[in-house]
């Protein structure tokens, strides 16, 4: 497969398509599912708040700035719920997103796919929730130092644009541990196949980070982000290695 910026995007284009066929359909609906409550509970839980906190934020005297504050208070709540959404959504969904790219890599290739069976992914769940915690880590300890950079005159013109690479990079560091995790694949060797595909993981990570901020898209991202991970993973060609005639 062609590992140009571009060809991240056309896979995840591609896992849009799959996610619609008929024999998948049923393996998208719970992440999707997932995805859509627990956006309407904390966007609720945190909506609900807005007032309190802007009643607490600001004096008596300076309460009629908050016709001002309040619909900026509204805005960075919704994009805060989109990345708790994300990452929450993420943990409880991850045996079924295990599953989906299971089912997309054997839609691709026409053959069972024998270290990532049925039995052996929903066995191995502790494992994927695990996988998910340390993806999370991984995001918190750049990402804090990161977000300090906007606090830095004349260094926080840039911060905008790292921090949008950063956000492209863990989206591909997310949602490509599905396919390489079904092939046994660990954290370190993840990053170092990612790395080798720079331009490709970026472009990838960095389509679906856009999407996770459009609303109604954003409900359909992680299935759509897993398939087109696994599209990527099987036109890499690293995956031959491990297949079987007899998944479960």
């Amino acid at each position: 497969m062609n590992t140009t910026v571009i060809s991240g995007p056309a896979a995840l284009i591609q896992g849009f398509s799959l996610i619609r066929r008929p024999e998948l359909r049923r393996y998208v609906l719970i992440p999707m599912l997932i995805n859509i409550v627990l956006f309407a509970f904390i966007s609720w839980l945190a909506l609900s708040q807005v007032a309190e906190l802007v009643a607490w934020l600001l004096p008596s005297w300076l309460a009629w700035l908050s016709w001002l504050l309040i619909p900026v208070l509204y805005v960075a709540t919704l994009l805060i719920a989109f990345v708790a959404v994300m990452l929450l959504a993420n943990i409880v969904a991850a045996p079924f997103n295990a599953i989906l790219s299971l089912r997309v890599e054997q839609l691709l290739t026409g053959q069972a796919i024998k270290s990532g069976s049925l039995g052996q992914t929903l066995r191995a769940t502790p494992a994927l929730i695990a996988s998910e915690l340390r993806k999370i880590l991984y995001f918190l300890l750049r990402a804090i130092p990161l977000l300090s950079l906007f606090i830095i005159p004349g260094i926080n013109v840039i911060a905008p644009f790292t921090w949008f690479l950063f956000g492209a990079w863990f989206m591909s560091i997310e949602y490509m541990d599905y396919p390489m995790g079904n092939h046994g694949i660990g954290f370190a060797a993840q990053r170092d196949h990612l790395r080798q595909h720079r331009l490709q993981s970026l472009g990838f990570g960095g389509l679906t980070l856009a999407l996770t901020m459009i609303p109604l898209l954003n409900f359909v991202v992680i299935p759509t982000a897993v398939a087109g991970a696994t599209v990527l993973w099987v036109g890499s060609g690293s995956n031959h290695t491990d297949r079987s005639e007899g998944a479960e």
